[in-house]
């Protein structure tokens, strides 16, 4: 504000100053007596002019030498003390200060910038940043080394070195995620791709993140093998020792030193044994028999033909079926719809597995006092979700970290394939089963649809 009175002042008490030479011009014009004065007049009135056009001038060049080096961020300019007066020194310190502000942010920036490059370098994950789908603005050392693109800056040049990897991510398109294999100059990897995108600046950027977990996929398979295996045998070693004990049993009955006892030798005692023995091999093996195709039936659930459901048919459907078990144990039924009318669903499967859930809760209700069930069907942020509640005795937590793995049952007479069997076939659904549940309090079962 002081530069711009000071500024003012001078310009006007030049106009004042070209005024009063004016003013004398013009009250001696035309008199010959005074013609030289006249010339001098004029000289003075120009060099006022001209002197007062480079006063006003140098703000102006001042100024576009700043605004000039803004836009092209040239902050190494220099304004220097003004050499028409100290009206100026202010101007050329605001510029010199706003100046280093601005190299100062950029410094900054800069900094920021090189400390980001190097933590999206040395991060274990693969990350792409692609601008116009055309591109490739960003690429770390990981997503080079997976994909073998050292230096590689342009999408279709990716394209041409990793033809299934682009398919991929173009088919994923703006935001989504997937996993994927691709075949990295002969060596088969798993990319775990999670893809989002954004505009900015009006350009488009998609920012693709990936990791190869094709050695955690096969670790967590391995140990899924050795479960499952220990499982099988533990269940098959239950049903062929005894049986193979029965018969070693039976053939000393039949044999007398190595040799087949004579008709007459076998009493009726002797013959009610081999018929127990005999039964309760077939008992045995019909059992392992029995396990065998509870197995078949868990690999081999069919791909759910989706459609959209009537939530309130489906819960009157599941209420009928379980009616007479519910009554039998006295056990009060509630159904509740929260703002929810159809559900996308395989209604056969969906009911196997609800009939499944409340099963498992009339036993978990056994013993209770006034007992219930509640079945419902809610909103849950972009999922629909179908709950399966009861007040029974609750599951112990080490039983609940268990309880969807295969032929676990904490029944004495059961399969144990169950809830396995649900959570396959909310998988095929593209969704989840969760359960929390508090001793004394109570279970929930809960089916994530997308």
């Amino acid at each position: 504000m002081r530069f711009y009175k000071k500024f003012t002042f001078k310009v006007a008490a030049r106009l004042f100053m070209i005024l009063a030479v004016m003013a004398a011009f013009a009250l001696i014009f035309g008199d010959d007596r005074l013609f030289f004065n006249q010339i001098i007049l004029l000289i003075i009135l120009v060099a006022q002019v001209v002197e007062l056009l480079r006063f006003i001038n140098h703000t102006n060049r001042e100024l576009a030498k700043f605004l000039l080096a803004i836009k092209y961020r040239d902050f190494s300019i220099n304004f220097s003390k003004s050499k028409i007066g100290q009206s100026f020194e202010e101007l050329n310190e605001a510029f010199t200060e706003i100046i280093d502000i601005y190299k100062n942010v950029k410094m900054e920036h800069e900094g920021q910038f090189h400390y980001l490059k190097m933590v999206v370098s040395n991060i274990n994950i693969g990350i792409i940043s692609l601008e116009n789908n055309e591109n490739i603005v960003l690429i770390n050392k990981p997503a080079e080394q997976v994909l073998h693109a050292e230096g590689v800056k342009n999408w279709k040049i990716l394209k041409a070195k990793q033809p299934s990897f682009v398919q991929e991510i173009d088919a994923i398109g703006d935001t989504g995620r997937k996993l994927i294999n691709i075949d990295a100059h002969g060596e088969p990897r798993t990319l775990s791709v999670d893809v989002n995108s954004m505009i900015m600046l009006n350009k488009s950027y998609k920012l693709i993140t990936f990791q190869d977990i094709k050695g955690e996929i096969e670790q967590t398979e391995i140990e899924a093998w050795h479960k499952l295996i220990r499982i099988l045998t533990h269940e098959i070693m239950n049903s062929a020792t005894p049986i193979s004990s029965l018969t070693e049993t039976m053939q000393s009955m039949l044999e007398k030193d190595g040799q087949q006892k004579p008709l007459e030798e076998l009493d009726e005692e002797t013959i009610e044994d081999l018929r127990f023995s005999l039964k309760t091999i077939k008992k045995r093996s019909d059992g392992m028999v029995s396990f065998i195709d509870d197995y078949r039936k868990l690999t081999k659930v069919a791909k759910p033909k989706l459609e959209p459901v009537p939530v309130q048919e489906l819960f009157n459907t599941i209420e009928n079926l379980m009616s007479s078990e519910l009554d039998k144990a006295n056990i009060r039924f509630e159904s509740q719809i929260d703002n929810i009318t159809t559900i996308q669903m395989d209604s056969h499967l969906i009911e196997q597995v609800l009939i499944n859930l409340v099963t498992n809760s009339i036993h978990a209700l056994e013993g209770v006092p006034n007992p219930a069930i509640q079945l419902r069907a809610y909103q849950d942020y972009d999922k629909q979700v179908v709950e399966i509640q009861d007040n029974g005795s609750g599951i112990p937590q080490k039983e609940l970290n268990q309880i969807f793995v295969p032929f676990f049952s904490t029944k004495k007479h059961g399969s144990g394939i169950g809830l396995s069997l649900s959570k396959q076939i909310m998988h095929l659904h593209g969704g989840n089963i969760k359960v929390s549940s508090e001793l004394g309090k109570g279970t929930a079962f809960r089916l994530f649809f997308r």
